[in-house]
């Protein structure tokens, strides 16, 4: 049996979609690759609790395997939610196309803490996707960008198939491969291809066996000539003597089908007999002058138009009108409408307004004349209103009150009317003057019967038997044509368009314009007809051009090419777009899945204009980034059920592409059947290298018969008797010099132009100097090119001006391939020798000469190129280009982005913290002050040394493909960038802490080894390339380390996990105890990093949950809590650690986050209560107030067990603390009052409430110390926050009930606390205290009628429904802020609240506090806020001077992962069934948006501290995104905080956890 090589690797493109259900990709434009085999996937990534989710399903047209397209037939995707992920939907494609997806979904409705109704569901807007063709010749891959095609007039090609095959051989040998021919259909009248007679039928003139001869013909071309066949499709118009329209007249406009045409169709039949009767009012009938066509114009008005009487079609007939109202008044039959009541004391054009709006009716279109008409009714209760009932005593005095107000209503209508007049008037003469008298025009000379004074906008069909059988209203036709600036999504024969009646079309006499309406039933004959029409064209074509594709109804070409994609799949479809809107061709290419538009390069007018087209159509810049994910790695898929995943492909490897950003693609002709040739339009030598420089193109490129011969002028393809003539078609083509024209020339181009577009040559850099241009293309990996120096000949140039200045090519091989110049007769006599042909188009006599003296100098660095002094205009050299040492042993893009993952293999996150990340200090601390960032001139220093300051730098520079960036000029200048990578790395790997940082260091040296000799041009990309390539390797191996929620989650989730990698690791100048080096957490980068600064426990036990234990980082959460247990004193751990050796102790609240920490970590690290039983060293004696020296024997002397230290915690607060802190004075706070130095701390034992604090210090973390002299605030806390702070009390509560039940579980030896009194309290009833006391003194209640049941003073309520931020502070206001911190005691201990009141609460939070990203420190509306922190600002400003304000207004994001927590949590509460818990979820995740887009675009990849009011950028936290190129050094705070990201990984934490409840 044999064996089957089953595919190892899957191509998969990523799709993702934001929360409002549109793709996020850049522009907005998809394009890609032709169907493979295996078929690739298109993965739709969702996150889990999206908007979309909320009984949400995602809708493709995309045909399963098998299937035919039916753009109708939608699959369903569920959207199952799911908070913690990423929903992936893979959609394989098997077919080319334009393919439709939307969502549809129940909207989520605004948090309200009451019921409030579901919005009704909805749906997105449909977005599109194009898959390219796969378009192959002989068995050969044709990539469209490779196409070059080859146009003719069909009909000029004579008979087949003697005729047409001698062209098709020549145009084969000339190396084209797709050869586009007018319309070969039966002609009509006047002889033009795009006119057709019979949609049916091919040229009997041509193809005298009809579809047989095609039929051979393309058979032939592929198989003999290696030419696949594309012909126009004309979907707009058909022969204005098709046969087939006497039949069917409703396939057309006319007056029966388009009653608003008839005022067009008189003016049309006026003008007409205007022309016959110009005679006969002594008007001249031949136009010599504009004084001739002057005095036409001024007699059209009085003998023309003036007796069409337009105005008819315009205003209401005021006699009729006025006696049926009044009429109607007199009968007493009105409309009691209560509109007209008081209407007698109204002036005029209220009245007239009256009538407007409720009595006038057709008013859109223009449906015969005095067709807008009073009802008579409503006007009548006006007359009743203004004059009494109706009486004939008054019936004059009504008739002229109703003629007074309808004359006035008619104002405006003959203001159009003599509005559009104006316009008829100014297009006639100016199509007139065109047609008669212009230079430019066809001077059509005498006004006669066969050149009529106007163009006919109406074709009026025969009188026959066939036609008597319509309406004669139905036999008047309205012909095709166009309008110039069109909106291309109006029909201009609509009736919202009066383009017919204003002649502003430009008339195609010889074509119907064919009606469609909006679907088949409207017009079943029409869209059968040219459903069959179409079909055939697809049974032979491979591609179709879409004949005025901006004016085809967007639903009909989407229905015909459906059909034509039915026979033929793999359909190439190109069309000329003149919308004159870039957006609304976005529109046609994205709907119909165009593989190009139609660009033409004889469009320019100077040597500078064609550099910007072939500029336009050249691909990417030399040396470009690569933004797909290079390596490949394996991604185990979860199952189809947990997800949605349709189509998985299980433990197979697969390459992730990102959706590059893509411009519409061209089709770049040298010259088009329409366009004047270079002998026309420029100079005649310009054919080759306008040729040369098309076909470097990285864009499919086409020509015309006629242009590699060099025809004089551009042939009119409607009259035109003539057939082709080509010596190509005649001998054989070889390549080189040769009379005739520049075929032989042109087949090396082609053959180049395809070789590139088939092996993805799509690099280039194109040089104007002058009149030279130069093109250099080359293939992105590889490194082979062509490069091409074109001569441009412009009217003007002569022998040429000026020469080429030396082209250096830096890093590159050159080789000639060929130097030629063009010469062509265009003397009078050779041009008259040619129009005198009367059987036979020819070209001017011609022939391409080879040219010497080009200078090839190859050096060790650079070859350089230089033309010779004689290389006139028409001139051409092509050569071949190579760089040595660009192909590695294994190919060099391969080598340099391959073996990364093994390097890092050993590498733990203490060593990815130096890889990856450290901050300035950092940097400088662990080089011992030698080295800080790298800083890159023009742009500064980089966020971190490691690779995520390199790659924060280059995201955007290789997104954008920036190659201008400063970084880019920087590489280019020098490799003292890799030098520092791999200097650091080899440097640290020396330590004994990062031995494992040899082989990243190894590898890193050897691929920028790799890369030291490429062309400097080349080097930024290489260089982005590895850079790239190990931060994704980094990263990887941070997410192996890290456990399943992190791997699994979605990147939101993953990107604030690694930020406890950033904040984690070594420092010379700070650990976790004084005589061992320990990795520990820093509180923010770059300000909080060393020394003193870097350890804060408040910080650190707020974010050790969310940092070290929902990622599986157990054994540094345990280091840390073992070092803060260890440094017990007063009850209390440091805020300030300092290593251990001078910890400060004036945080009152750091204890309680501490506590909460050890909670958590016995709840979820397996095994956690064995923390319990570990003894630390302590650093004071146990129970001791004593202060001493860390190297005092007594300190580290004594152990305690955890269990002991969180007993020593509640005993000293339940006993009641009272000290002076250590050292009190300037040296540790040169801020604080003396008085603020004493720390007291006491127990309410009535109500188990713990108070604190006094005016003059802060202890908890709104801790902000005024400091401004000038202002008198040095010393005056912003935020004292004395007395019991919300969050205080809830943290209590959660640690007493926590070990009250660990007591009850016997995992906990000690029962209750000794009180100030000596009395013993249970954990139990002191939790029991708090519960019965916690809402009587916080809660504020909604009701003031409540207030006496709660513990509030009503004069002092500013906002109720919430709960009081403190309890008895010493400025009794402050107890009742709205500040978020209540949030926090309601997820530690939500069982202190009332559900429906913590509803409320937390309503009124998200409505006044919650920010973009952040919570707003106090209420807006409280006297004292201030949210612009400047802490820079030294002013009088007692409130803001120096930053007082810190904690005033200014939006931290810490407090937003708790109020999140809490939201969800008691939003479920209330919540029955999956439905219900699924929005509660959605509404978080439509508040996390903010956090998401500024962790994805900071460069220090995390989150701030703090932003103004808003989000508004705060200078003295982050650094300004605004910046042109922002950088390190723009930073003063922290612009990446550990207890930002902490908080939130809690919340998803939580949510998993709630999950499954």
């Amino acid at each position: 049996m044999g064996s089957t090589n089953a595919p190892t690797s899957q191509e998969v493109y990523y799709l993702p979609l934001n929360d409002a259900g549109h793709p996020d990709v850049p522009g907005g434009y998809i394009y890609l690759p032709p169907p493979t085999n295996p078929p690739y996937l298109v993965r739709f990534a969702v996150e889990g609790t999206s908007s979309i989710c909320r009984e949400g399903s995602l809708w493709v047209n995309v045909p399963r395997e098998g299937e035919k397209f039916n753009r109708h037939a939608f699959h369903e995707f569920k959207l199952h939610p799911d908070f913690n992920q990423t929903i992936y939907i893979d959609v394989p494609i098997h077919l080319a196309g334009a393919f439709a997806f939307y969502t549809t979904y129940t909207p989520l409705p605004d948090f309200k803490s009451a019921e409030a109704a579901s919005p009704a569901p909805t749906r997105t807007e449909t977005f599109y996707f194009d898959v390219s063709p796969k378009l192959t010749v002989n068995g050969t891959l044709l990539p469209i960008d490779s196409l070059s095609i080859f146009s003719v007039i069909s009909k000029l090609m004579g008979q087949y198939p003697k005729d047409w095959e001698r062209h098709l051989r020549g145009i084969g040998q000339r190396e084209y491969n797709m050869v586009h021919f007018t319309p070969l259909m039966q002609r009509g009248s006047s002889n033009s291809p795009y006119s057709m007679y019979d949609q049916l039928t091919f040229d009997p003139a041509c193809f005298p066996n009809g579809e047989n001869d095609v039929a051979a013909m393309i058979k032939s071309m592929e198989k003999d000539h290696g030419l696949l066949g594309l012909t126009d499709v004309v979907w707009n118009h058909t022969a204005n003597n098709s046969k087939w329209l006497e039949a069917h007249p409703e396939a057309g406009y006319n007056i029966e089908t388009a009653p608003w045409l008839e005022v067009a169709l008189e003016l049309d039949n006026a003008l007409l007999q205007y022309g016959t009767d110009l005679a006969k009012y002594g008007l001249p009938t031949e136009l010599k002058s504009v004084d001739d066509l002057q005095r036409v114009m001024d007699a059209m008005k009085p003998y023309c138009l003036d007796l069409v009487n337009i105005w008819e079609y315009y205003v209401v007939h005021v006699s009729r009108d006025a006696k049926a109202a009044v009429d109607a008044w007199l009968s007493g039959i009105t409309s009691t409408d209560s509109k007209v009541d008081g209407a007698k004391d109204w002036d005029l054009k209220q009245k007239v307004e009256f009538l407007r709006e409720n009595a006038l009716t057709g008013i859109d279109e223009f449906a015969g004349r005095f067709h807008r008409t009073i009802d008579p009714n409503v006007a009548a209760a006006l007359l009743t209103s203004v004059y009494g009932h109706g009486e004939t005593a008054r019936r004059q005095n009504a008739l002229d009150g109703i003629t007074q107000w309808l004359n006035a209503l008619n104002v405006p209508y003959y203001q159009d009317y003599d509005s559009d007049v104006a316009v008829i008037k100014q297009q006639v003469q100016d199509r007139v003057r065109y047609l008669r008298l212009d230079d430019d025009g066809p001077k059509l000379g005498p006004i006669n019967k066969q050149h009529a004074f106007i163009e006919s906008y109406f074709t009026r069909l025969p009188l026959n038997e066939t036609t008597k059988q319509h309406n004669p209203k139905a036999l008047f036709l309205a012909n095709n044509g166009w309008v110039w600036a069109a909106d291309a999504m109006r029909d201009n024969a609509g009736s919202s368009s009066r383009a017919y009646l204003r002649r502003e079309v430009i008339v195609w006499g010889d074509c119907v314009k064919l009606r469609y309406g909006k679907k088949p039933e409207d017009n079943p004959y029409l869209w059968d007809f040219m459903a069959s029409y179409t079909r055939l064209m697809a049974k032979y074509f491979a591609g179709f051009r879409i004949d005025n594709c901006h004016s085809t109804p967007l639903h009909v070409a989407e229905h015909l090419l459906d059909e034509a994609r039915n026979v033929r799949p793999d359909l190439a479809v190109f069309a000329e777009l003149f919308t004159g809107d870039e957006k609304m061709d976005y529109v046609f290419v994205k709907r119909l899945g165009l593989s190009a538009l139609i660009r033409e390069a004889m469009q320019a007018w100077s040597t500078q204009e064609v550099s910007r087209l072939v500029h336009m159509h050249s691909g990417r810049p030399i040396g470009s980034f690569e933004i797909d994910t290079i390596s490949s790695a394996k991604t185990p898929k979860p199952s189809a059920a947990a997800n949605g995943v349709n189509g998985s492909v299980g433990d197979m490897t697969e390459n992730v592409h990102n959706i590059r950003q893509s411009p519409v693609h061209a089709l770049f002709m040298d010259c088009t059947h329409d366009n004047e040739v270079p002998a026309q339009k420029r100079d005649a030598r310009d054919t080759l290298p306008n040729a040369a420089l098309v076909n470097m193109c990285a864009c499919a490129t086409g020509s015309v018969m006629g242009y590699d011969e060099i025809y004089p002028k551009l042939i009119d393809l409607v009259s035109e008797p003539r057939l082709y003539q080509s010596s190509f078609s005649d001998h054989e083509v070889k390549v080189g010099a040769g009379r005739g024209g520049i075929g032989r020339i042109k087949k090396l181009l082609n053959q180049i132009h395809t070789s590139m577009g088939r092996h993805g040559f799509d690099e280039t850099f194109i040089h104007h100097e002058g009149e030279y241009i130069t093109v250099h293309r080359m293939h992105p990996k590889t490194r082979r090119g062509y490069f091409t120096v074109a001569h441009t000949a412009f009217p003007g140039y002569g022998d040429g001006h000026g020469t080429l200045s030396p082209v250096r090519l830096d890093g590159t091989k050159v080789k000639l391939v060929g130097s030629w110049k063009l010469e062509v007769n265009t003397s009078e006599s050779a041009k008259q020798d040619v129009f005198e042909d009367k059987k036979l188009l020819r070209g001017l006599p011609s022939s391409v000469s080879d040219l010497s003296g080009v200078n090839i100098e190859t050096g060790d660095d650079e070859t350089v190129i230089t033309m010779p002094s004689y290389f006139p205009p028409g001139s051409v050299a092509i050569f071949e280009t190579w760089i040595p040492g660009a192909e590695h042993s294994e190919g060099l893009d391969r080598y340099v982005t391959t073996g990364a993952t093994q390097a890092l293999a050993n590498s733990s996150l203490i060593d990815l913290n130096l890889i990856l990340y450290r901050s300035e200090p950092e940097e400088r601390d662990a080089s011992n002050g030698s080295d800080g960032v790298y800083s890159i001139p023009g742009y500064g220093a980089l966020v971190y040394a490691g690779l995520q300051g390199w790659w924060s730098c280059l995201r955007d520079v290789v997104r954008y493909n920036q190659l201008g960036h400063p970084i880019c000029n920087h590489l280019r200048e020098g490799t003292w960038a890799m030098d520092y990578i791999v200097r650091r790395l080899d440097r640290s790997s020396k330590g004994k802490e990062f031995t494992s940082l040899r082989k990243p260091a190894s590898w890193l040296r050897s691929r920028f080894d790799a890369i030291r000799k490429v062309p400097s041009f080349l080097r930024p990309r290489y260089f982005a390339l590895i850079v790239q390539t190990a931060y994704d390797a980094a990263w990887a191996r941070g997410m192996d380390l890290m456990n399943d929620d992190v791997q699994n989650g979605q990147s939101f989730v993953q990107n604030l996990a690694m930020v406890s990698v950033q904040v984690t690791g070594y420092m010379h100048s700070a650990t976790l105890n004084p005589f061992d080096s320990i990795p520990s957490m820093a509180a923010g980068l770059p300000h909080f990093t060393s020394s003193w600064a870097r350890c804060w426990g408040r910080d650190i036990f707020i974010s050790l949950r969310g940092l070290y234990l929902t990622t599986g980082r157990y054994a540094d959460a345990r280091n840390h809590i073992l070092a803060f247990a260890s440094v017990l004193k007063h009850g209390m751990i440091p805020n300030l650690l300092s290593d251990g050796k001078l910890p400060r102790y004036n945080s009152r609240d750091s204890i309680w986050f501490f506590l909460q920490a050890i909670q958590d970590y016995t709840k979820m690290v397996p095994g956690g209560l064995g923390l319990l039983k570990e003894k630390v060293d302590r650093r004071f004696l146990p129970h001791d107030d004593t202060y001493f020296d860390f190297d005092d024997p007594r300190a580290y002397s004594l152990q305690s067990t955890i269990e002991e230290v969180i007993q020593e915690a509640l005993e000293r607060h339940a006993s009641g603390l009272s000290f002076r802190e250590a050292n009190a004075g300037p040296d540790i706070d040169s801020q604080m009052k003396d008085q603020g130095f004493t720390i007291e701390i006491y127990v309410d034992w009535k109500t188990g409430i713990m108070f604190g604090g006094n005016q003059h210090n802060c202890g908890t973390w709104m801790d902000k110390m005024g400091e401004s002299e000038k202002a008198g605030s040095k010393g005056v806390p912003g935020t004292p926050r004395d007395g019991a702070p919300v969050e205080v009390t809830g943290l209590l509560a959660s640690t007493l009930a926590w070990v009250a039940g660990l007591h009850d579980e016997g995992q906990y030896r000690f029962d209750s606390v000794k009180t100030g009194g000596g009395e013993r309290l249970t954990f139990k009833d002191w939790a029991s205290r708090l519960q019965e006391n916690f809402e009587r003194c916080y809660y504020i209640p909604l009701d003031p009628t409540e207030d006496g049941s709660y513990e509030v003073n009503s004069s002092i309520v500013n906002r109720r429904g919430i709960y009081k931020d403190l309890y008895r502070s010493g400025k009794e206001y402050e107890d009742y802020q709205l500040r978020p911190n209540f949030p926090i005691a309601m997820t530690v201990a939500p069982w202190l609240f009332t559900p429906a009141k913590a509803l409320t609460a937390l309503e009124k939070a998200d409505q006044f506090l919650r920010g973009p990203t952040g919570m707003a420190t106090l209420d807006p509306s409280d006297l004292n806020y201030r949210p612009y922190y400047i802490n820079s600002e030294d002013s009088t400003d007692f409130a803001t001077s120096k930053g007082r304000n810190y904690h005033q207004g200014p939006e931290w994001l810490w407090p937003t992962g708790f109020f999140l927590r809490a939201l969800l949590q008691f939003d479920l509460m209330r919540k029955e069934g999956k439905a219900e818990s699924t929005e509660a979820f959605q509404q978080i995740t439509r508040r996390l948006e903010g956090c998401k887009v500024a962790i994805r675009e900071s460069p220090w990849a995390g989150l701030a501290e703090l932003t103004q009011k808003n989000g508004e950028f705060c200078g003295d936290s982050v650094s300004d995104p605004l910046l042109q190129w922002p950088s390190a050094t723009d930073n003063l705070q922290s612009p990446t905080q550990s207890w930002s990201a902490g908080c939130l990984l809690d919340l998803f934490y939580d949510a998993k956890e709630l999950a499954k409840q």
